[in-house]
């Protein structure tokens, strides 16, 4: 199935690992993968980077394997918790990153294009979160003021 505003149908990219229990090279105790996963995050990274690094330099396949717990849930009983969903902050800085690249260069039509692609992604985003209620019900997308809940 075609996505609206990608180019094809691309499938390709990294496979999770087939097994589900914890494996014997794994040397981390599931407190410590805790602890690693609250330190990273207090750091600034997201909740997909702090996969990332568990993954490439700690020796952790998945977090939830090894902890018995997803990242969020981690991070969500430890009171660190995101001003927006990553997902919808990731769209929005590419926003920002094209507003400002506007400012420059009024004349470039396909960056125009691209921010209009780009914050009809945003509201549509913004839209289901509202109904699933993770973001609240009176939350606008101003680009001057989120500037703020983006900028980390």
């Amino acid at each position: 199935m075609a996505r609206m505003h990608s180019r094809k149908r691309g499938k390709s990219g990294s496979r999770r690992p087939a097994r589900l229990e914890k494996p014997v090279w794994v040397e981390l105790s599931p407190e410590e993968v805790e602890n690693e996963v609250v330190k990273l995050a207090r750091r600034g990274h997201s909740k997909s980077m702090i996969g990332t690094i568990m993954r490439d330099s700690r020796g952790v396949p998945l977090v939830k394997v090894v902890a018995g717990k997803k990242v969020s849930q981690i991070l969500k009983e430890n009171d660190i918790e995101a001003p927006l969903p990553e997902e919808l902050a990731n769209l929005v800085k590419k926003a920002l990153n094209i507003r400002k690249h506007l400012e420059t260069n009024h004349k470039d039509l396909e960056a125009r294009k691209g921010l209009n692609r780009c914050e009809s992604k945003v509201y549509r985003l913004i839209k289901y979160y509202k109904k699933k209620k993770i973001l609240a019900p009176d939350f606008k997308y101003d680009p001057e003021k989120i500037r703020t809940l983006v900028a980390r």
